[in-house]
């Protein structure tokens, strides 16, 4: 199970943390991924770390503003992101796959899944 939390609203320019918390798995097995999905829009892939947090991997529109990491013994992963914009107003899911296949970009290929949380962004 993963759930996410940390969403809110809040103002362009403003930094915002989320994260997510798994039980009821394995953690250290799994890559950890965040995926975002807009309204009107499909979702989409957002940033991926492996199982020991050393490889990390973006989508170009999130390059330089948001940083995925995890903390293994307290088996969850976080997404701070900095110097939001209004279209990174979405609703934020955490997901897990297991193995070691990289980077996890795919949805499909994506284990489990949390129920999301809104981030919202004013101009």
């Amino acid at each position: 199970q993963l759930q996410a939390s940390g969403g809110g609203l809040v103002q362009a320019g403003g930094p915002l943390r989320l994260s997510c918390a798994a039980s009821g798995l394995t953690f250290i097995q799994y890559v950890m991924g965040w995926f975002r999905q807009a309204p009107g829009k499909e979702r989409e892939f957002v940033a991926g770390i492996n199982q020991s947090g050393v490889r990390k991997y973006y989508a170009d529109s999130v390059k330089g503003r948001f940083t995925i990491s995890r903390d293994n013994a307290k088996n969850t992963v976080y997404l701070q992101i900095n110097n939001l914009k209004p279209e990174d107003t979405a609703v934020y899911y955490c997901a897990a796959r297991y193995g070691s296949s990289w980077p996890p970009t795919n949805m499909n290929s994506m284990n489990y899944w949390g129920k999301g949380t809104q981030v919202t962004v004013s101009s």
